[in-house]
C-alpha cells in the first residue's frame, strides 16, 4: 500500500503563489491529500492550479483529495459551478477539528501576498 501524504495549504491561493505550489502540488511523490481548510483567499489562478493537479493525478491514475474546504473556496466553487469536478464531498472543517498536526507525513504551504 503506498504512503498517503497531505499538503495543508494556508493564505492565499492565487497568482501570487501558484507558481510556488505548483512544483509542491505536482512534486513526485505527489501529495494524495490537499487540506484547503486554511486557504483565505481563491482565484482563477489557484483555481487553475487545484484542476491540473487533479487532472494530472487521474493521469497518473492516483488518488488526489480536496479536504476540509475553506469558506472562500466553498464560495468560489459554487460561483464557478465546478465542485462537482473535483469528485470530492464539499464540507466545510472547522479549524480546531482539522487535525492537521495529526498527519506525521503533512506538509503545509503558508503564505500570503501583501499588495
Amino acid at each position: 500500500m503506498k504512503k498517503k501524504s497531505a499538503l495543508r495549504i494556508e493564505g492565499e491561493l492565487t497568482i501570487f503563489r501558484a507558481m510556488e505550489l505548483k512544483p509542491i502540488l505536482l512534486d513526485h511523490p505527489a501529495p494524495t491529500e490537499v487540506d484547503l481548510s486554511g486557504v483565505t483567499e481563491l482565484d482563477s489562478a489557484g483555481v487553475q492550479l487545484l484542476l491540473l493537479a487533479k487532472k494530472t493525478a487521474m493521469a497518473e491514475q492516483r488518488e488526489l483529495r480536496l479536504v476540509g474546504h475553506s469558506q472562500p473556496v466553498i464560495e468560489v466553487f459554487e460561483l464557478l459551478n465546478i465542485a462537482g469536478h473535483f469528485g470530492d464531498p464539499l464540507v466545510m472543517d472547522s479549524r480546531a477539528g482539522a487535525g492537521a498536526g495529526q498527519r506525521s507525513n503533512s506538509k503545509t504551504a503558508r503564505g500570503s501576498h501583501e499588495s
